[in-house]
């Protein structure tokens, strides 16, 4: 299984970047796809979810800001970030989790750094 996540980069404040996961090794529409990011010194925390059925959410910090999308024919979840802000700088991952007889399996991929600056 991978999951590979690109895209990420240096931007100035109010500006965009797309990042992009692609997998292999799953069956991609089964599982849900999740972006996190761990900036230096704090927890790893959720940003946005797209089911496999995709219906999105998102944590409160970046609502209205970032998209979350999916490609099932690509195998590729999008995370569309506008608007930066500094404080969106981390490093971000995806994640892939799906329920099997009640277990829950998930793989991660490696990390995009994303550094907003002011």
């Amino acid at each position: 299984v991978q999951l590979q996540a690109s895209g990420g980069g240096l931007v100035q404040a109010g500006g965009s970047l797309t990042l992009s996961c692609v997998t292999s090794g799953i069956i991609f529409s089964l599982n849900d796809m999740v972006w996190y990011r761990q900036a230096p010194g704090k927890q790893r925390e959720l940003v946005a979810t797209v089911t496999r059925g995709s219906r999105t959410s998102y944590a409160d910090s970046v609502k209205s800001r970032f998209a979350i999308s999916r490609d099932n024919a690509k195998n590729t979840v999008y995370l569309q970030m506008n608007s930066l802000k500094p404080e969106v700088t981390a490093a971000y991952y995806c994640n892939a989790r799906q329920w099997v007889e009640f277990r829950l399996i998930d793989y991660w991929g490696q990390g995009t750094q994303v550094t907003v600056s002011s």
